[in-house]
């Protein structure tokens, strides 16, 4: 039965995916790559990215919400979850059931999770300089950590931190990597994993690390960096939409809200059905489109639902416009609208179809 019925969809290559997974697979080996579908596999659909790794062999998942791991475990009951965001004391009832690894983060939870009579599986997680969730103090991280190998209730899995400035300050990121090492030094016993890099520390230097067990792939995962120069990857998202209606203006004719353009002389104007709520926001009204293999402007105030492109007389309606994934990157996208790509592609809305290929374009006919 048909579900999609307007011409706009986001096309997720999974051939491209496992081209990314396995070139930071081979970059950091014998060490495990994490895949990060967080964010709904930030925003390349989290189930079927997931479905697509599980079927070639991967085993292991890290998300942010307690939400987004429940999800993934209705559908797969032999994958370990990690949880890296927060949980409330309340809910570890949930995260125990359905057998998913939380992230121990503060006094507050740690005490939570030493007064819990159910099983769990924790990770404890080391802020070195990010000052965003994870713990500081030396002498309490040691007596955590003792403390958790001795709760019987408790399988104290991992040991991790995150890094602010992978991609860029690198005196920055020496500085958490050496506070992270001198917190391991300090202890007598550690848990079976340790993992630090994330996308950009896992291509940049990750391999020079003896100590670590496992990575954390995320941005990277879906073909964007942002590093320079980028790793061996490949796109896995492009949004796309057709051409619906095509509009013949005369000098002083107007598009849009505001009639913010008017024509200067005889224009074609297309129309595409994608608008600010399917996540192509107002902010795109200085791009370009690429249609035929060729880029042609944004004209106009973009709607809701739609948005106004020039065209020559090589455009007809049910051409196929490629707004990002093609001539036009993701990564090109961000830099204009003085962003990042993470928040090009996350801000994707639930609008859009996400059509999986595997490496041959989606017919939408």
């Amino acid at each position: 039965m048909k579900t999609n019925y307007r011409p706009t969809w986001a096309e997720i290559n999974l051939k491209n995916l496992w081209h990314n997974y396995s070139e930071a697979q081979k970059t950091v080996h014998p060490k495990t790559v994490i895949p990060v579908i967080k964010a709904n596999a930030y925003g390349h659909g989290a189930i079927d990215v997931m479905k697509h790794l599980y079927d070639h062999g991967v085993r292991f998942f890290a998300v942010s919400l307690l939400e987004e791991a429940l999800e993934l475990r209705a559908i797969y009951k032999d994958i370990d979850i990690l949880m890296m965001g927060p949980i409330l004391a309340q809910d570890l009832a949930a995260a125990s059931e359905h057998k998913i690894e939380i992230t121990i983060y503060d006094e507050e939870i740690y005490q939570a999770v030493k007064s819990f009579k159910h099983w769990i599986t924790v990770h404890l997680k080391i802020d070195t300089g990010m000052s965003r969730y994870g713990l500081t103090e030396t002498n309490t991280i040691i007596k955590m950590v003792e403390e958790l190998f001795q709760m019987e209730h408790v399988s104290f899995k991992g040991i991790y931190t995150h890094f602010a400035t992978a991609n860029e300050n690198e005196t920055f990121y020496h500085m958490q990597l050496n506070r992270f090492k001198e917190i391991l030094h300090e202890l007598s016993t550690l848990p079976p994993m340790i993992h630090i890099s994330n996308s950009s520390s896992t291509f940049k230097y990750e391999k020079d690390y003896d100590f670590t067990t496992h990575v954390r792939l995320g941005i990277s995962l879906y073909g964007l960096s942002l590093d320079d120069p980028k790793p061996d990857l490949k796109p896995v998202m492009s949004l796309k939409s057709k051409v619906v209606q095509i509009k013949e203006l005369n000098a002083g004719d107007c598009v849009g809200y505001g009639a913010t353009y008017c024509a200067k002389e005889k224009e074609r104007i297309a129309i595409l059905p994608i608008g600010y709520a399917d996540g192509f926001i107002r902010k795109n009204k200085t791009g370009y489109v690429e249609i035929n293999e060729k880029k042609y402007k944004i004209v106009g105030i973009i709607c809701m639902d739609a948005c106004f492109i020039k065209i020559d007389s090589d455009v007809n309606v049910g051409d196929i416009a490629t707004l990002y994934g093609g001539l036009i990157t993701i990564d090109e996208v961000a830099k204009r609208l003085n962003t990042i790509s993470y928040e090009v592609c996350t801000s994707l809305s639930y609008r859009v179809p996400r059509i999986v290929i595997e490496g041959e374009k989606y017919d939408q006919s």
